[in-house]
């Protein structure tokens, strides 16, 4: 397989995966070769750690609860600590960070208490304070990598939050499809026959749910430091409530930020806007921090840039559990 093929698998299907009952045939006939090389070389770029899943990148807020914590951590207790979060099914990611505050993870879960009890317990096992950070508002969230160098946006800012409305039926079936969509020739049926659904209705259903921004990303999930994007971000600015959506707006409109949300703030932790960039160069990461600063006019805004040292753990969200189905709203 050349690696143009490959790199369009990982590329250019990180989206608008085809809602068809053969998908990968679909895939193939644009890439001119069979069906089943398409199946063997994402099985092959999923076994090499290149691709996560193929599946659904959900939006935060729209399906369950979620929030990013931090915690101060000894350095020589960073591994053992680490061990304690990632012990924790509903951590999906775990950095250490350049700052005192050098060990960041994300929790997602059916519900906020659900939350609220890991951090908990995290706290009890490792004998740390955890920070609390849970979102306020997203203004980009996509994570999709573009692979040529274009660095272009594919998806547009959000400039207003909308909570989404889900049906019982979205419950199974957005769990199942958070296990990732087999590598099989019909796998909207088998998608369909877990989720006591008909192919037909899945289809139909999932593209409902990408119109309503329930599914913010449907496609080939991939994981950024094993394709080289290893200079990676976060910038956090301590912008006044008054201003924040209206730099949020900006910040995320940029084509290099690739994660722009509000957080609440804390008595130790005054940042509320933050920003994500993943580079594979830290100088042309900090020379895109800097041109943000000027682009959005927040060169006198307090500030901080924390890059990434270590992942510890990267998976996907586990928003949807089995015995916690979301409640319906009435017609």
């Amino acid at each position: 397989m050349s690696d143009q093929i490959r790199q369009r698998l990982l590329n250019d299907y990180q989206r608008d995966f085809p809602l068809v009952p053969l998908p990968y045939a679909s895939m193939a006939s644009d890439l001119g070769m069979s069906e089943q090389q398409v199946i063997n070389t994402l099985g092959e770029l999923k076994d090499a750690g290149s691709v996560s899943r193929v599946g659904a990148v959900l939006r935060p807020g729209s399906v369950g609860a979620g929030t990013l914590a931090a915690m101060q951590v000894p350095e020589d207790q960073l591994q053992q600590v680490a061990d304690v979060v990632n012990g924790h099914a509903y951590v999906n990611h775990n950095y250490q960070r350049e700052h005192a505050l050098n060990m960041w993870f994300v929790v997602t879960a059916p519900d906020r208490a659900t939350v609220t009890s890991v951090l908990q317990d995290i706290e009890r096992q490792s004998g740390l304070k955890v920070l609390d950070l849970p979102m306020v508002r997203d203004y980009f969230i996509d994570l999709g990598f573009d692979l040529t160098g274009r660095d272009t946006r594919s998806t547009p800012c959000r400039a207003s939050f909308h909570q989404a409305m889900l049906e019982a039926c979205d419950h199974d079936l957005l769990q199942e499809l958070e296990k990732g969509l087999a590598l099989t020739s019909r796998p909207w049926k088998a998608l369909a026959e877990a989720a006591g659904m008909t192919e037909p209705a899945v289809l139909d259903r999932l593209q409902y749910l990408q119109d309503q921004d329930i599914i913010r990303r449907l496609g080939v999930v991939v994981r950024h430091h094993e394709l080289g994007f290893t200079a990676n971000a976060m910038t956090v600015w301590q912008v006044t409530p008054g201003d924040v959506d209206v730099m949020g707006r900006k910040l995320g409109s940029l084509p290099y930020v690739r994660l722009c949300y509000q957080r609440r703030a804390h008595a130790n932790w005054p940042y509320t806007l933050y920003a994500m960039i993943h580079g594979k160069d830290r100088d042309v990461v900090l020379q895109q921090i800097e041109d943000a600063r000027h682009v959005c006019g927040l060169q006198d805004t307090p500030s901080e840039t924390l890059f990434s040292v270590k992942r510890f753990k990267q998976t996907g969200g586990r928003y949807l559990a089995a015995d916690a189905k979301p409640a319906v709203e009435a017609a």
